[in-house]
């Protein structure tokens, strides 16, 4: 008789797909168990990119209020869609009899009530910390709400994983003596920077002989840093006149009234915006830099644009907090006090000294090879996996064992 595979409903209450943090985390968990041999339904919100993964099976809440999208965050329309995720894996549990229920963040109480009802070990996954998105009266109502389904899901749990340290730590405190897991983000894309890609960027940019590239990468959200980072962008100009300035994101608009400002500055032609950039073509965008950029002032979480610029093997400028140091530190990166002076005085000085930029990139690079990648992933969520159902998942294949 053939053992039967573990089946696993993961339920995730975000549209999916995006590129961007919690989808893109949740993509890996599903492509990681399937390789592992687990069988694996995603339920997911009615909106969102089709994705295919393979050996997963994708189900979607029924879109009964015909939403075209989700804002981030609490809202009318997500909380009514998440009855709709409820009564969709309540369906689903009747007729799967999974043997794990992995509920992510707002989908936690979901997974434990269902996982209670069916017999089921629940995983609960801790991407954010409620605490981050307080911003006035009504919102701080709501996420006090929501750090009390949290800390139900957490007590209720089989097993918790939580992204960052931070996270970890947030979790044990709510429920000293669970087994509270850290399984860390990797970087977006699983594609490999080409060097030969790489330089064809550069000739894309239209950089001139000797430019020195500082990249970043991101949205155009306060806490990014994103008022420091053009603020500085002149003060470091002054200092070393082969910089040049790459920024990848923002809104059309966002970026017209950027470009108009440096217009007025008499620095357009010494800021370039590339545009839309697939994350399967960003590894090779993020090599042809020399310097990469995270400007980020607040935030407790792990700064997912870090782990991609680690994977490129380039030095880091990045301000000094507790959010960046949850990855780096003075051997892998230069660390600025959060002002537009201090982070342009490190992006100068690092344009000037190519062999400090080689070294503190190579040591970055090494942390992604050694910690931050995929395999390590696949292999910690599969350490989880392997903890909750012992003999169970003795059918499954060994991490080790896979490329």
């Amino acid at each position: 008789m053939i053992p039967e595979m573990p089946r696993v409903l993961l339920i995730s209450p975000q549209p999916f797909f995006q590129w961007r943090g919690s989808p893109l985390r949740v993509r890996f968990d599903a492509q990681a168990l399937a390789e592992l041999g687990y069988d694996v339904d995603l339920l997911v919100m009615p909106v969102g990119e089709d994705l295919s993964i393979p050996g997963v099976t994708l189900h979607r809440a029924p879109n009964f209020i015909r939403a075209k999208a989700l804002a981030i965050g609490p809202s009318l329309p997500k909380a009514l869609l998440d009855v709709a995720l409820y009564f969709k894996a309540s369906a689903l549990a009747r007729r799967r009899r999974y043997h794990v229920i992995h509920g992510i963040e707002d989908a936690g109480p979901i997974a434990a009530v269902l996982a209670r009802r069916h017999g089921a070990k629940m995983i609960f996954e801790k991407h954010s910390d409620p605490a981050s998105y307080k911003k006035g009266f009504l919102r701080n109502c709501v996420m006090a709400a929501y750090r009390r389904v949290e800390r139900f899901s957490i007590q209720r749990a089989d097993a918790v994983i939580g992204t960052g340290p931070a996270l970890v730590e947030q979790a044990q405190a709510l429920a000293p003596g669970k087994p509270v897991h850290h399984v860390f983000d990797i970087p977006s894309s699983l594609v490999e920077p080409d060097p030969a890609l790489a330089q064809k960027a550069r000739e894309r940019l239209g950089l001139p002989p000797g430019a020195v590239l500082a990249l970043y990468v991101g949205s155009f959200a306060v806490y990014q840093g994103i008022d420091l980072l053009f603020h500085a962008i002149p003060l470091a100009l002054r200092q070393n006149p082969n910089l040049y300035f790459a920024v990848v994101g923002g809104s059309p608009e966002q970026i017209d009234k950027r470009q108009t400002a440096l217009m007025d500055l008499g620095l357009a032609d010494r800021v370039l915006f590339p545009g839309h950039v697939h994350p399967d073509e960003l590894p090779h965008l993020l090599a042809a830099a020399d310097v990469l950029l995270s400007p980020r002032i607040a935030g407790g979480n792990t700064p997912l644009k870090l782990l991609d610029y680690l994977k490129a093997g380039r030095v880091i400028v990045a301000c000094d907090n507790p959010a960046n140091r949850l990855i780096l530190d003075e051997s892998t990166a230069r660390l600025a006090a959060p002002d537009p002076v201090a982070f342009a005085t490190g992006v100068a000085a690092l344009a000037a000294d190519a062999a400090l930029r080689e070294r503190l990139g190579a040591a970055g690079h090494r942390l992604y090879l050694t910690t931050y990648n995929y395999r390590q992933f696949r292999k910690l969520l599969s350490g989880v996996y392997r903890q909750l159902l012992g003999p169970a998942a003795d059918v499954c294949r060994n991490p080790d064992n896979l490329f």
